[in-house]
């Protein structure tokens, strides 16, 4: 219990905004979006989702794909 992450974490002190590579479901996205604001994915993919739904879903399909060719990828390194 005592490994959970919060919902809403503190921003961590080096930004960089990039695809996850644990937390991904697709293409990281989401994950790293997650990592970057230090949020719990399942919150982000549940804004993505919402807005994808209340914008008729295809505008929310083509900007994750656009961020998921765009976004580089996290590095392995950490």
């Amino acid at each position: 219990m005592g490994d959970r992450k919060p919902v809403f974490g503190e921003i961590p002190a080096k930004r960089t905004l990039a695809r996850s590579r644990t937390n991904k479901m697709i293409g990281g996205v989401c994950g790293g979006f997650a990592e970057y604001f230090g949020w719990a994915p399942w919150v982000v993919r549940l804004i993505y989702i919402l807005v994808s739904i209340l914008s008729a879903a295809f505008p929310g399909i083509l900007i994750y794909l656009l961020l998921w060719v765009l976004m580089p990828k996290a590095d392995p390194a950490g």
